[in-house]
């Protein structure tokens, strides 16, 4: 079968929380909090990325991953680029990213050994529909009140600086190694390559993308893996529907029948778009994507907004 809907199991973490909803069912209340979703995957090779959800209800440790080289030169496969699709925010909830001014080692070093480099990164204000591209040796932390999904280079690999005093075991050589003392550069605007078919991440170590197209449709990836991840509306792969939260993977062509309404992001390894990925199989239209709020959906298809 080219498209696989993989099962996904919960996580359950101190800072996570209990409203799941609208995408998965709610954690009991008298059970512990879940901070992240994660997909059972046994491929015969390691995928190149990785696909999860979390829920937070506080910051998260400020860390860093290594980028290709630095990951490779202690024998992993690769480093850790990734990205996070904002689903819900509340309004005060941040993701820091990167520091406020340039700094030297020793004073990073110095303001993670005391603290302060809490309040020398920049704790950048988010918001739904959102999407952030994070290169590796970004110091970052994601705050709280925050429902997203985590594309990123299949890599477990993580250096902490700082976990609010907290007892977990700290990676500062580590991390001093491999980050970037400077601001976070920023992403590009989106682009609109077909009507309904946004593209957020290029040029980069995976192509991230935001379909808001309804009608039936070919995937053809060709050689490429591609990870679909429905989070509005409705949807069908291969004639079989998928829910909202899950995960695809695509390795062959495969039918899509988008409803009116949905929203599906989109992940592939490497640099470049693929243009002819999506193609049309009968009727389509397409809404507007690129800025603004994504509505959730009920996992029976209904958007609230």
């Amino acid at each position: 079968m080219p498209a696989t809907i993989l099962t996904n199991h919960r996580v359950e973490k101190p800072w996570g929380r209990h409203d799941l909803a609208p995408l998965f069912d709610d954690q009991p209340a008298d059970q512990p909090a879940i901070g992240e979703i994660w997909y059972d995957d046994r491929p015969t090779q390691p995928r190149e990325l990785l696909v999860k959800y979390l829920f937070t209800s506080e910051r998260l440790s400020v860390q860093v991953h290594p980028d290709d080289a630095a990951a490779q030169a202690r024998g992993f496969l690769r480093g850790k680029d990734e990205a996070w699709i904002i689903l819900s925010a509340e309004p005060d909830s941040t993701i820091a990213l990167g520091l406020t001014e340039p700094m030297d080692a020793a004073a990073v070093r110095a303001a993670a050994l005391d603290g302060s480099i809490e309040d020398r990164l920049y704790w950048k204000p988010v918001k739904a529909g959102e999407v952030i591209y994070s290169p590796a040796g970004t110091i970052h932390a994601i705050g709280k009140g925050l429902r997203l999904v985590e594309v990123q280079q299949n890599l477990d690999l993580t250096y902490r600086f700082y976990d609010y005093g907290s007892a977990r075991e700290l990676h500062l050589d580590e991390a001093m190694e491999v980050s970037d003392f400077a601001p976070f550069a920023g992403n590009p605007e989106p682009r609109e390559l077909a009507p309904g078919r946004f593209i957020f991440a290029e040029s980069q170590k995976f192509v991230l993308e935001r379909w808001t197209m309804a009608g039936s449709f070919m995937i053809a990836p060709g050689s490429a893996t591609i990870w679909l991840m429905p989070v509005e509306g409705s949807a069908a792969i291969d004639g079989k529907a998928v829910e909202l939260g899950d995960t695809i993977i695509v390795e062959g062509a495969a039918a899509i029948d988008i409803a009116e309404g949905s929203t599906l992001y989109v992940a592939y390894p490497g640099l470049r778009v693929i243009d002819g990925l999506l193609g049309s199989e009968s009727r389509s239209t397409s809404a507007s994507g690129a800025t603004g709020s994504i509505g959730c959906a009920s996992r029976t298809g209904l958007a609230i907004r």
